[in-house]
This record gives C-alpha cells, sequence and structure tokens, in this order.
C-alpha cells in the first residue's frame, strides 16, 4: 500500500493545480473568445469563489492546518464548481449571489438621470431587455413607458 498511500495522501497535490488554476485558465481564455455571455458568466463567477475560499483560507490558516481532510474538501469543492458536467460556479451564481448579492451595476451615463435611475432598480436580465427597447424604439420611447408607469402607480 506504499505507492498507493502516497499516492492518495498527495492526491490534491498532484491533480489539484490542474483542476484548480490549469483548467480554469484555459476556460476563461476560451470563454472571453466565444460570442457566448454564459461561459463568462460561469468562469467570473469561478474566479469570485476560488477568491473568497483563498481568503477563508488564508484567514484561517492555523485552524484548517489541524483538519487533514481540508486539501480534500477543497478539491471536491473546485471539481463541483469547475467541470462542465456540474457547471457549479454558475449554479451557485444563479441561485445564491444573483438572488442575495446586489452589486451597483453602472448604467451608462448616455441615459438621462430619470431613466438612469429606473435602469439601476432593474435587474440585469430586465435592464438588458430595456437596453435593448431603447436600441430599436429610441430613448423617447422608453421615457414614455416610464412617465406611464409611474402614472399609472400613482391611481394606486
Amino acid at each position: 500500500m506504499g505507492a498507493l498511500g502516497a499516492l492518495a495522501r498527495h492526491l490534491d497535490a498532484l491533480i489539484g493545480p490542474g483542476i484548480m488554476l490549469l483548467y480554469p485558465l484555459y476556460a476563461s481564455m476560451r470563454a472571453i473568445e466565444s460570442p457566448s455571455t454564459l461561459d463568462d458568466q460561469q468562469w467570473l463567477t469561478y474566479w469570485m469563489l476560488y477568491s473568497f475560499l483563498t481568503l477563508f483560507e488564508l484567514s484561517i490558516w492555523k485552524i484548517l492546518q489541524w483538519l487533514p481532510f481540508w486539501p480534500y474538501v477543497k478539491l471536491l469543492f473546485c471539481m463541483w464548481l469547475v467541470l462542465p458536467i456540474f457547471n457549479g460556479a454558475a449554479y451557485t451564481y444563479e441561485n445564491l449571489v444573483r438572488k442575495y448579492v446586489k452589486v451597483g451595476i453602472n448604467v451608462s451615463s448616455s441615459y438621462p438621470e430619470r431613466q438612469r435611475r429606473v435602469l439601476q432598480m432593474m435587474s440585469l436580465d430586465a435592464r438588458k431587455s430595456v437596453e435593448r427597447y431603447i436600441e430599436r424604439y429610441g430613448p423617447d420611447a422608453f421615457d414614455r413607458v416610464v412617465k406611464a408607469a409611474e402614472k399609472e402607480a400613482k391611481k394606486h
């Protein structure tokens, strides 16, 4: 069991860098080049979560050094985040980050102040739809929609 035991004890050190760094680097470069934004979301979220995990490790490393299973837990978690069969990073973004973390996303300053305020209150998906609407019908059409919605809200 000598060689197999050594291999099992050091599995995280042998395959960890490939799963946690090399493959995500390669996939991130491919995502930058692809026209789809879905893979961008997967890999940006992965790097965000990996950064949080690294900060967590650095913060409590004295405790983690007493947990012999920690490297394997980290490896399994990163595998879940990375592997395309799971797409854990995208899942985490959709089900946790997007729902509970509201980041002040900048809206283009080309919109009038009133429209910028309305756009900042919307979800990312709604904002994209409204921006397409504005591109197609113009900012005046959007302004009429906002005024009609405000008028309707005042009735109730």
